[in-house]
């Protein structure tokens, strides 16, 4: 397992059903990972049950985010489009609103960091953050993440289209 102070990350369980629902169903959200569409419970039952941790096969790796104390989960930390002839892995982190503003994402961040350069070896990690969210903005370069190029018109935001800004950290 991948602990910190605070948080565990652990592989997805069948208990997790009903919190991923409630969270990948959130509209809040949605613009931040190009959902589009609601998922059903069968269909994240069936994404929990094949899922294939080797991130070397599924080319991605998701892990739920957990307090230590007390035992609660509080979010999600992906990587997906793992490249590994050039070592390098998109990420992305759901944490729930309770829990933001305290730190946790950053702890969370680094210690994916950690866990990409030591066990996986990884030159790099990058993420697409819209120009107009400046908390995700905030989060990435908190933790040393830096602005590599800006994408015009990238993401549709209501009835317009917005910049996104492409972030690396090399590991």
């Amino acid at each position: 397992m991948l602990k910190s102070q605070r948080i565990t990350f652990r592989a997805l369980e069948p208990i997790d059903v009903d919190t991923l629902y409630q969270w990948e169903n959130d509209p809040d959200v949605w613009h931040v990972g190009n959902t589009v569409a609601p998922y059903s419970r069968k269909l994240l039952w069936e994404y929990i049950d094949t899922y294939e941790a080797d991130i070397f096969k599924s080319r991605q790796l998701r892990f739920m985010i957990e307090t230590n104390e007390p035992k609660q989960p509080i979010g999600t930390i992906d990587l997906f489009d793992f490249d590994p002839v050039n070592s390098r892995c998109g990420i992305g982190i759901l944490v729930i609103p309770p829990f933001r503003r305290m730190g946790i994402a950053e702890e969370g961040l680094r210690l994916i960091a950690d866990y990409c350069r030591l066990r996986l070896s990884l030159h790099q990690l990058y993420c697409i953050i819209s120009s107009s969210n400046q908390a995700s903005r905030r989060l990435f370069e908190s933790v040393g993440f830096s602005i590599s190029g800006r994408l015009r018109s990238w993401l549709r935001e209501g009835g317009a289209y917005g910049d996104a800004y492409i972030y690396q950290k090399l590991l």
